[in-house]
């Protein structure tokens, strides 16, 4: 029997792990599209949002009405009701009640604050409260007169450190929670579960 020379047996083992290293990358490679292909098909059918189809395409927000000690709350909050409703675009917003399908009524009705945090000096003086701004909110299709939920209570807190005055300090929260209240007012109108 004669041996085969070392440089033919070198060529046979790295011919192997050639082959060897091939069927694992095909392998790996295999392997990968078949799940990215069950992860696709398993995401085709998927879309944002609830699902739940709204009973109107167009809105009429009225003017906010304010039976609060916050006078200027209530252009503010109807300002950023109504550009939260254009920024989510499930529905669109009318200038009047007689071109939408659904009126919307909101009453700011609370607004109260709460001692989150005594300061350090004088425990008791606050140093940090809660702020919460409260409605009451009526949607109403304009079609048939009924009431689709009335009275429904919604409410945002926002925190405020008086550091530098409570006035100058809830003043300048004042923006932040009336966007926080727009975008639960939305939430509350637009998501069907």
């Amino acid at each position: 029997m004669q041996a085969a020379p070392i440089g033919h047996a070198a060529d046979s083992v790295s011919f192997l792990r050639r082959r060897d290293g091939e069927s694992l990358t095909r392998s790996a490679t295999l392997l990968f599209l078949l799940a990215s292909g069950l992860l696709f098909a398993g995401c085709s059918h998927y879309q944002l949002g609830t699902g739940g189809k709204l009973t109107f395409a167009t809105l009429f927000v009225e003017p906010v009405a304010n039976k609060t000690l916050l006078p200027q709350s209530q252009p503010l909050v109807s300002t950023r009701l109504r550009e939260s409703f254009a920024r989510d675009g499930r529905v669109g917003i009318t200038n009047s009640a007689h071109g939408a399908e659904a009126t919307l009524i909101v009453v700011l009705n609370d607004y109260h604050r709460d001692i989150a945090a005594g300061r350090e000096d004088d425990t008791g003086l606050a140093r940090k409260f809660n702020v919460t701004l409260g409605a009451l909110c009526t949607l109403r299709d304009n079609r048939t007169g009924q009431t689709i939920f009335a009275d429904r209570s919604i409410s945002a807190v926002r925190e405020v450190f008086t550091d530098r005055g409570q006035l100058q300090a809830e003043y300048q929260v004042l923006p932040l929670l009336a966007d926080a209240l727009a975008a639960k007012i939305v939430h509350s109108a637009l998501d069907v579960w």
